[in-house]
């Protein structure tokens, strides 16, 4: 395979999944901005927003100081000078599709260039400002579709596997970006030193996670009892079974390296093979009481690290 092919298979799965983890982050804080709250505790909520992300320097530049519930949306979601926005993401997923369009099947084409053309009218007609839980599901609802589609039609080639692992890695980044948002707006380092009425009152907010990453519904069949953060952190961290969990975003992203192997990537499926184990032996609570801040922090670093050396090994930056 081309590597320049590879490329754009590769970035156009990571900014497809990365529009609708935008969106999943949004919806975060949407959802929690409802709850009976001050002014205080839900700016912070929106600035933790954007730090993670690293957006707040071309925030402010555009904005200024003023943190608005408003401004961080239409910021992350229509403004086209941010290329993390859900139509920047959107608009290069669809330009590296049509990039490689006779390495797609027609119904995958068809399902990335649709996606562009609904969006453009969504935000034209305002339904976004309307209901901007709507749009999130929306968004999510065509990442799901795109993804189904490329495993239901793509030959399980090469082509494939880059496709794949595309979306994993950028998957595994923003799970933990966005447990990192949480761990933010709690200002702990150590989910134990919350007082039970701090426990009580954050519920609502583990709960509006769990529900960001699909993950509500399995929380409640796996540990079959109230909603800890410890839990939470367990689930979305170590759980191999737990689709959007670091865990088995690790494990996708090595079946699929493992398949495209090369000569000169030995390296590479080290690092990332180490990175898998290390998640796979690690204990929550050994992850808690060193700082899930400090843990995350590190975690992008490699994953990061890692996407470098992914492109490095295999692909002509292209995107």
């Amino acid at each position: 395979m081309l590597s320049r092919t590879a490329d754009h298979l590769f970035w156009m799965s990571r900014y497809t999944e990365r529009a609708e983890n935008t969106a999943r982050m949004l919806d975060v804080n949407y959802q929690t901005s409802l709850l009976p709250q001050s002014a205080a505790v839900a700016q912070v909520g929106w600035q933790g927003l954007l730090s993670i992300s690293e957006l707040m320097p071309s925030y402010t530049a555009k904005y200024g100081q003023d943190i608005t519930p408003r401004n961080v949306m239409d910021f992350m979601v229509r403004d086209e000078s941010n290329p993390s926005s859900i139509v920047s993401c959107l608009r290069a997923a669809r330009e590296n599709a049509r990039a490689v369009r006779g390495a797609l099947t027609t119904e995958l084409w068809e399902t990335q260039n649709a996606t562009w053309l609904k969006l453009a009218g969504y935000l034209k007609s305002r339904d976004f400002e309307r209901d901007p839980g709507a749009f999130f599901e929306w968004v999510k609802h065509r990442s799901h579709l795109s993804r189904g589609v490329a495993v239901g039609t793509m030959l399980q080639d090469e082509a494939f596997h880059f496709y794949r692992m595309g979306s994993f890695l950028e998957r595994a980044d923003n799970t933990a970006r966005l447990l990192d948002v949480k761990f933010h707006a709690v200002h702990s380092d150590f989910f134990g030193a919350a007082s039970e009425q701090d426990q009580e009152y954050d519920f609502y907010h583990w709960s509006a996670i769990l529900r960001s990453v699909s993950g509500f519904e399995v929380y409640r069949k796996v540990y079959r009892d109230v909603i800890t953060p410890e839990r939470v952190a367990e689930l979305l961290i170590l759980r191999p079974d737990m689709p959007r969990s670091l865990a088995a975003c690790m494990n996708e992203v090595v079946a699929n390296l493992s398949v495209v192997a090369n000569e000169i990537s030995a390296e590479t499926q080290r690092r990332a093979g180490k990175l898998k184990a290390d998640l796979q032996y690690a204990r929550i609570d050994e992850i808690l009481s060193t700082g899930l801040h400090a843990f995350l922090t590190q975690f992008l670093d490699r994953v990061n690290e890692l996407g470098g050396r992914i492109s490095q090994d295999f692909l002509v930056p292209s995107h």
